[in-house]
């Protein structure tokens, strides 16, 4: 009974791209190119290993949908390091933008209101998005006006340095709006 509901689960990675190396690759053809990227033509796979353990080099895979398949030789090791190398390069300048919040409520004060318009101006020069929100509670419902024209002024002391994004917007007892940094020139 046990056996009948046991599947068998397998973990794929989607970006990474592995490469059929030396004996792995089994087609009968393969156009073969050299280590500097000359075409050596097409030969057979027994004899583009033998050229491949002459040199020193890895018979590598490149583009298994191609008639006949296109092999390369090179060291593979290396170009993996390098290709790793090349990664976390590109890991290590990618910025991810988060979205920080700031909230009020529609009775707030100048000087607070100038403490979260700072913090504000502070995310968006370091490149985040901001989502400025105001909560109503009880009686202050009846009156969202109040809360609309906050977040209005609240964009308008930030345009210089922000675009609104997405306009203020009601949702349950939350207005809510999107300011985005201006692209640098």
């Amino acid at each position: 009974m046990r056996s009948r509901f046991y599947f068998e689960w397998r973990c794929f990675r989607i970006s990474k791209v592995t490469h059929q190396l030396n004996e792995e690759i089994r087609d009968k053809e393969v156009r073969l190119i050299g280590e500097d990227g000359e075409q050596l033509g097409i030969v057979s796979s027994d004899e583009a290993l033998k050229i491949a353990d002459e040199r020193g080099l890895d018979l590598v895979k490149i583009s298994p949908q191609a008639v006949p398949p296109v092999c390369k030789l090179m060291n593979y090791g290396k170009f993996r390091f390098e290709q790793s190398k090349r990664e976390k390069e590109a890991k290590k300048n990618q910025h991810v933008v988060e979205i920080k919040e700031i909230r009020m409520s529609p009775s707030i004060d100048v000087g607070d209101f100038n403490t979260k318009l700072k913090s504000a101006q502070k995310f968006l020069s370091e490149g985040n998005r901001v989502k400025v929100s105001v909560r109503f509670r009880g009686r202050e419902m009846a009156h969202t006006e109040i809360g609309r024209d906050l977040l209005i002024k609240f964009a308008e002391s930030c345009s210089e340095i922000a675009n609104m994004e997405k306009a203020a917007k009601l949702e349950g007892r939350n207005m809510s709006m999107f300011l985005a940094p201006k692209a640098a020139k």
